[in-house]
């Protein structure tokens, strides 16, 4: 009996490689390997099967602790009955994996760590593993580059599982549908459907205040107008920023095998308004007062958001001073009971096409303020 070998030595990482350095190993080697484009080829048959195997212990954490204790002893039934997987049987399908839940085709849907074997008619098992969160980029990886975009079609064979610890079998096609068409069946999966993103634009008024916009999405795969357009009224929270978006839940592309459509992304453009600047919640504007009133002080009439507001101005302003008008900015899109502040900045407006008489009254203030 050939001996196995060091299932870090198949992956080429060392024993204090990370989960990211695994995973980057093994989809290398897998796509180098696969099957489909090395035909008539059983070596790198052999080393595909080697390296999954190898992947399917070490991407396991549970499982990866009980290799680098036992070795290969933990898995192949030499310490005893049951190894030292704590695998579970359930009629004919043997379940190893950290997290209990799985279904379809091993897992691709989305699921936890694991794997599960399922026993054939002759006494052989297939093997399937699965690692959750990097399913789609594992499938997109490894086929998206042999067959295309996955969500275009396509019916490229791919071989999986082991018969036994060693024997490889067990062959089938994904043909971009949702679906695992394999030598006894089809096996469906759920896949969520791709985010959409469009764009609306607004006022700043619209934008500081909230509002309801009316958007038609146009799909240039529609073949009449009732499918070739969507019609969807939007709701713009207030205080919303320019560049930010807003989540239309299930209004994207449809999911495959059952799985949930995917989102659409609507990014906000806010439109400029004469005389105003936001930063953040903060609202900035300027007021233009008679030089009289910046020496004597007085009020000026101030523009904002919510209406136009008298501001004191004291005795002897300077041009350039600010004022601030609390809780004259935009609302928080998280408190609504939170709002920014306006600042106003005095500009002092110097009179023109003076009277010989008013330039003679200047001189004489000028002539008193020496």
């Amino acid at each position: 009996m050939v001996a196995k070998k060091d299932y870090y030595e198949v992956l080429g990482v060392d024993r204090h490689a990370d989960a990211t350095a695994i995973k980057k190993a093994y989809r290398k080697l897998a796509k180098k390997y696969h099957p489909d484009t090395n035909k008539d080829n059983p070596q790198a048959e052999q080393k595909f099967k080697e390296a999954s195997e190898a992947y399917t212990i070490l991407s396991d954490p549970e499982k990866k602790k009980l290799y680098d204790r036992f070795g290969h002893a933990a898995f192949d039934g030499s310490m005893g009955a049951g190894g030292a997987s704590g695998g579970t049987s359930y009629g004919g399908t043997a379940y190893d994996g950290a997290d209990s839940g799985f279904g379809g085709f091993g897992g691709f849907g989305g699921f936890g760590n694991g794997s599960f074997r399922k026993e054939g008619p002759d006494g052989s098992y297939q093997e399937f593993h699965f690692e959750s969160g990097d399913a789609d980029d594992w499938m997109n990886d490894l086929f998206g580059d042999m067959f295309g975009s996955r969500r275009s079609g396509f019916d490229g064979r791919f071989r999986s599982g082991y018969s036994g610890n060693t024997g490889y079998e067990g062959s089938g096609s994904y043909d971009g549908s949702g679906g695992y068409r394999g030598s006894r069946g089809r096996q469906t999966f759920r896949q969520k459907g791709s985010d959409l993103r469009a764009g609306v634009t607004i006022s700043f008024e619209e934008a500081a205040f909230g509002c309801e916009k009316t958007i038609t999405l146009r799909n240039p795969n529609g073949t009449d107008q009732s499918t070739a357009t969507q019609t969807l009224k939007v709701k713009i929270p207030a205080g919303i920023g320019d560049g930010q978006s807003v989540r239309l839940r299930g209004k994207g592309m449809p999911g495959n095998g059952g799985g949930e459509p995917g989102d659409l992304l609507l990014k906000v453009a806010i439109q400029e308004k004469p005389g105003f600047e936001r930063k953040g919640m903060d609202v900035y504007t300027t007021v233009q007062i008679p030089y009289t009133t910046a020496v004597l002080g007085g009020e000026a009439l101030v523009q904002t958001l919510s209406g136009n507001v008298l501001c004191k101005i004291r005795e002897g302003t300077q041009s350039g001073s600010r004022i601030r008008l609390k809780g004259k900015g935009i609302v928080s899109m998280k408190d609504p009971s939170v709002y920014g502040d306006q600042y106003v900045t005095v500009q002092i407006r110097v009179p023109k096409n003076l009277t010989p008489q008013a330039k003679e009254k200047l001189r004489e203030f000028e002539t008193l303020c020496r």
